[in-house]
């Protein structure tokens, strides 16, 4: 049995949370497998809306397991505040979420840090979401961190207080900046006590075991994958693996284990805070794109830069992370356009291109924008595939043809039902 991997293709808000929803009924597990809750995955249904940050997705699907991975890093506060909305809509979660033991925990000193570090940087900030994601995989890989296993241990008080005073000694390098630490403390603290009562594991055997007894598991990414550490617009990245590696990385499970790979994409392309940009728009079809799209982040409330869907960019995200099929979002956005852009090539250094320049972050560098015909008109009554208007099937071909990657699924709204499945 293999691992299934949904992950974002472009720069985050892709719609994951929704596609992990609708496939969710297809596997025994869904697990997180890296970022925290700087990733906010909305869900509506029923006429309701829910925004998750670290629990898995498939959390509202009956009977079924969902595991925070190693890979993640948990704040007890904000773990606590979603279980509570998860208790007041009434969906029992208590034997089906469980928590991988070596997932990191993110003290109130990290958000106290990431607040003063971001302010401290003036013109040269980043866009961190102040979530403290950044000083915590920091403590991660400087072998400092304190784990979820910890709070087990009898000695966590004092491990927890030798960590807090670290990072208060460091603080000490900013200048000072409006942090409430005590009351961040105290709801961190009762947050600690609800993760207690939550099904702790060793995520790793418990994933290859699940594998080994034939259970199919759906990976569940968070950000996008021109966010990756490694491979996204450095600096202007999150502090994890985004791309399918960090699926084994972050559940323990070896690249052999991994099978289906569905990446998501917008039919338009946004991102949020600092960082290159190819395709942006910044006339008023980048703010139309906004207004149609409600582009404002659901974990910030950050308006999002809006621009043309970049199809170099795609292609790279693709290559790194082994994609076999594709999701096209927010398709209904572009119901009212007569003709809609599409870049395919880049200006750079005087060159046209293919391919993302390695200083792309600190040389301009220009879209070449072809335009494609528009459907103009509503997709709300469209529930299959060949209902789609003419043109809608075309700019979905030109996409695949571009990507060498067949477009399995096209979301036309945020509810669940807006979800039209390819047969083939």
């Amino acid at each position: 049995m293999k691992v299934d991997v949904v992950l974002g293709l472009q720069w985050g808000d892709e719609g994951k949370g929704k596609i992990v929803d609708y496939l969710a009924p297809n596997y025994a597990i869904v697990a997180r497998f890296q970022g925290g809750p700087n990733a906010g995955h909305t869900l509506k249904f029923d006429g309701k809306k829910f925004v998750l940050h670290t629990i898995p997705s498939g959390i509202f699907r009956p009977d079924l397991i969902n595991l925070i991975g190693s890979g993640v890093v948990i704040d007890p506060t904000t773990l606590a505040k979603e279980l509570a909305a998860l208790r007041q809509a009434q969906v029992d979660y208590q034997d089906r979420l469980l928590v991988a033991r070596k997932a990191n925990l993110i003290l109130p000193t990290h958000r106290y840090i990431d607040k003063a570090s971001e302010a401290a940087k003036g013109k040269e900030k980043i866009g961190s979401t102040l979530r403290g994601i950044g000083p915590t995989y920091m403590d991660k890989t400087g072998r400092n961190a304190l784990r979820v296993g910890d709070i087990m241990q009898s000695d966590f008080q004092a491990r927890y207080d030798k960590l807090k005073q670290k990072h208060l000694d460091l603080l000490k390098m900013y200048p000072p900046v409006d942090f409430d630490l005590a009351t961040a403390e105290a709801q961190w603290l009762e947050g600690v006590e609800t993760l207690r009562s939550l099904t702790l594991v060793d995520g790793e055997y418990y994933i290859n075991k699940a594998l080994a007894e034939g259970k199919k598991i759906l990976a569940e990414g968070a950000q996008g994958s021109m966010l990756d550490i490694d491979f996204g617009t450095y600096p202007f990245v999150t502090s994890s693996n985004t791309i399918t590696a960090g699926a084994c990385t972050g559940l323990g499970i070896a690249p052999n284990k991994i099978g289906e790979v569905i990446g998501i994409t917008k039919a338009y392309c946004t991102r949020v805070g600092a960082g290159p940009f190819p395709s942006e728009l910044f006339d008023e079809t980048g703010e139309f794109l906004r207004k149609e799209g409600q582009e404002f982040g659901a974990t910030t409330g950050r308006p999002r830069r809006c621009g043309w869907i970049d199809l170099p960019q795609l292609r790279y995200t693709c290559m790194l992370n082994g994609v076999t099929q594709i999701v096209v979002t927010k398709m209904d956005v572009l119901d009212k356009f007569d003709s809609i852009g599409a870049a395919t090539r880049y200006i750079h250094a005087g060159k046209e291109t293919a391919d993302l320049p390695y200083d792309v972050c600190t040389h301009d560098i220009e879209a070449k924008t072809i335009m494609i015909r528009g459907w103009n008109e509503s997709l709300e009554q469209v529930s299959t595939y060949e209902e789609l208007p003419e043109a809608a099937k075309d700019y979905l071909q030109n996409i695949e043809e571009y990507l060498d990657t067949p477009v399995t699924m096209v979301s036309t709204g945020p509810e669940r039902r807006k979800l039209i499945v390819r047969n083939n």
